[in-house]
């Protein structure tokens, strides 16, 4: 029996992507693009109308979605998207405000930005793309890399403890906190849906591999061997308590990498006084 092939005339997500924009910049191998994917396809999945999705992101190689995503989206300076994105949600709360960039532009430079976000519980959604390194400007070490990763920075290792971003984002106040990888596109998809309806302050970190700046320097080859460490040693949390040790990353050896909901909370979002008094 001869069957005919179905053509789509249309991708599911051509009104999502700015296809003018490629080819992209990111490398082979790169996770931004997989969770540039999970952003969309959520977006599509929630009942949230076009116009009123905000994209904002600061520099880096993540910060590039917001060039490639076809919405309101703003391309900020170094380590300022989190406050941008605050005069944004606060000037109109009806908005949908997603700060999308790396553990670089956010934990570094931005740092100061993010604690305090957090703190104040400000209704932002914020995925950050934790690749360990400066993967665009030639593969430094940073906030995040693990003790005794290598870097361009650290050719003899990493000697700074790094930061643990889910425990920070707790200990600051978050709503909501949670951990995947590149590889748990579905995880990462449903999570991002569900930081769309919740109010507060929402931290998504995914762990993604940067083979160039990363991968080179710490003796992975390529993309698909870093995701393939990530699928063996990904643990799912269970209603478990754990220590700030167990939920750090050290990619020597057989280390577990956490991955789950750490914090789900439902502390009320900042609210401007004069609008409580009004």
């Amino acid at each position: 029996m001869i069957t005919q092939a179905i053509v789509a005339d249309k991708h599911p997500l051509d009104d999502l992507i700015r296809a003018d924009r490629m080819p992209h910049i990111w490398c082979p191998g790169c996770g931004v693009g997989i969770i540039m994917r999970c952003y969309a396809q959520a977006i599509l999945d929630s009942d949230i109308p076009l116009d009123k999705h905000i994209i904002i992101s600061g520099i880096g190689c993540s910060g590039r979605v917001a060039g490639y995503m076809k919405l309101d989206s703003y391309h900020t300076t170094h380590g300022r998207a989190i406050p941008f994105a605050t005069g944004m949600k606060l000037a109109n709360p009806s908005l949908t405000v997603t700060v999308f960039s790396g553990d670089g532009d956010l934990a570094a430079i931005g740092g100061n930005h993010l604690i305090h976000a957090a703190r104040r519980n400000i209704d932002l959604k914020v995925v950050c793309i934790n690749n360990f390194n400066f993967g665009m400007t030639g593969g430094q070490v940073g906030p995040t890399t693990p003790f005794g990763g290598f870097g361009t920075t650290a050719p003899y290792g990493c000697q700074e403890q790094p930061f643990n971003l889910p425990t920070l984002l707790q200990a600051c106040g978050a709503n909501f906190v949670s951990r995947w990888t590149a590889v748990h596109v579905r995880q990462v998809k449903d999570d991002i849906l569900y930081a769309f309806s919740k109010p507060g302050f929402a931290f998504i970190e995914v762990l993604a591999p940067c083979p160039i700046g990363f991968g080179k320097s710490n003796g992975i080859d390529d993309g698909l061997e870093e995701m393939e460490m990530y699928r063996e040693r990904s643990v799912l949390i269970q209603d478990a308590t754990l220590s700030e040790e167990e939920m750090g990353i050290d990619l020597r050896g057989d280390r577990p990498i956490y991955v789950g909901h750490f914090v789900d909370r439902d502390r009320p979002p900042f609210t401007p006084a004069k609008a409580v008094q009004a």
